[in-house]
């Protein structure tokens, strides 16, 4: 069969599952399964697919129809301009996060800086920054040991393991050193708004990765509390936050001895990111 009458096939497969990208997801797929880039598909649609290609790419098909997401599918997602190794352990990074990184880049250019991620996941938020700031180093903590294994895959994969490591902690349990940057994208989904979710949110990516309690606020709570005491005097705490949930994360930042100094806005104009300094040692208030 050829390129073209491939990806339509399977396009019309994820098109009746109601997949809204079918004709994306589709190309992503094939162009994965022949190690070709998806863009090399205009100058060579009439080109013949191999019978192993075909039916290793009925079964990625199969697989997308049923909601899985095309990033576990292919094992990987594109991040900061890397492929980050990516699997139902861990969240898909999602574009919104570059934000953060913008951010943080602006005030450490060229500086030599400890960081903290917690919550690290795939790892691809401590990588990006170290990718960038050449004479920083970093550690990445979490709760799940999959995903500690990932992240050391990343870091392996972006020759960042002299610079980083990953720990197996819950935030409540760690007291090791103190940092520059501590930054966190945190659960912070309310736990009855988790249904609402797509299914391939829902049906397979790690909700306790997403769960963030009754408000949303749980665990961004924790990373201010440990903040107090892991982050140096004006050092930075760059939070990820959810829908409508500024106002109160910046009063329990403002409450804490933190000066907020930055918000970011997401693509629909939702504060997504807040980036705020450690001013005053105060003990935790809610």
């Amino acid at each position: 069969m050829i390129l073209e009458k491939t990806i339509k096939k399977g396009s019309d497969i994820l098109k009746k599952n109601n997949i809204s990208t079918h004709e994306l997801d589709a190309e992503i797929l094939l162009s994965n399964i022949m190690d070709v880039s998806r863009e090399s598909f205009i100058t060579n649609n009439k080109v013949h697919i191999s019978e192993n290609n075909i039916r290793e790419f009925d079964k990625a098909i199969e697989r997308r129809g049923k909601n899985e997401p095309v990033a576990y599918i292919i094992g990987k997602k594109e991040f900061w301009s890397e492929n980050f190794f990516v699997n139902s352990k861990t969240l898909i990074p999602r574009p919104e996060t570059e934000l953060l990184i913008y951010k943080i880049l602006k005030y450490f250019k060229n500086k030599n800086i400890n960081i903290l991620d917690i919550g690290t996941g795939s790892g691809c938020i401590l990588l990006s920054i170290l990718k960038e700031l050449k004479f920083s180093r970093g550690i990445g903590i979490d709760i799940s040991g999959k995903a500690i294994q990932t992240a050391t895959i990343n870091s392996k994969k972006l020759n960042l393991l002299n610079r980083s490591k990953f720990k197996l902690y819950d935030i409540n349990n760690y007291n090791v050193g103190k940092y520059d940057l501590i930054v966190s994208n945190p659960p912070y989904i309310p736990s009855q708004e988790i249904k609402n979710l797509s299914k391939d949110i829902t049906k397979y990516e790690p909700i306790n990765a997403l769960d963030g309690g009754i408000d949303g606020l749980d665990l961004i709570k924790k990373v201010i509390y440990k903040s107090n005491f892991l982050i140096k005097k004006n050092g930075l705490l760059s939070l990820e936050i959810g829908y409508q949930q500024y106002k109160k994360v910046s009063n329990i930042l403002k409450c804490n001895g933190f000066r907020e100094i930055s918000k970011e806005y997401d693509y629909n104009r939702n504060v997504r990111c807040i980036i705020s300094t450690k001013v005053k040692f105060l003990k935790f208030k809610q």
